[in-house]
């Protein structure tokens, strides 16, 4: 992602990298003294609110699923230049799957040819159980 100036979230909505606020700190954990020394550690922040590339609809929806801000860090690598690319798809996975859409269900009758397999299933299933049952004093 170096060198591109906006982060590809989904067709039709690509997000200047200008409205994506970053910071970085030291990561935690064990490392010795690069771990406490090297600012590694990355968040990115997305302001849904203040975003110029949004659309209306877009922004509720995100407003109502995300909330005001999006954020989204990594530390996994020692490279800062790593966990920037790192967070940076992990923002874009979260927008992405926000602005996803469900699809109604219509609910749907079973068919007579499954209600029927059903049932059958039911009666093979109680013969098997039967059988392994001990005779009763009345067998």
């Amino acid at each position: 992602m170096p060198g591109d100036e906006t982060l590809h979230v989904r067709r039709g909505l690509d997000l200047p990298l200008s409205e994506v606020s970053w910071r970085s700190t030291t990561a935690g954990g064990p490392g010795g003294q690069h771990a406490n020394r090297t600012r590694s550690r990355v968040e990115v922040r997305f302001d849904v609110e203040a975003s110029a590339s949004l659309g209306p609809r877009q922004r509720a929806r995100l407003l109502e699923r995300l909330g005001p801000v999006v954020r989204a860090g990594a530390s996994e690598s020692r490279s800062q230049a790593r966990n920037r690319e790192l967070a940076l798809g992990r923002l874009a996975t979260k927008l992405d799957r926000a602005l996803r859409v469900q699809p109604t269900r219509t609910p749907t009758r079973p068919s007579k040819g499954s209600q029927l397999r059903r049932v059958e299933a039911k009666r093979r299933r109680s013969r098997t159980k039967q059988q392994r049952r001990a005779p009763g004093p009345d067998d």
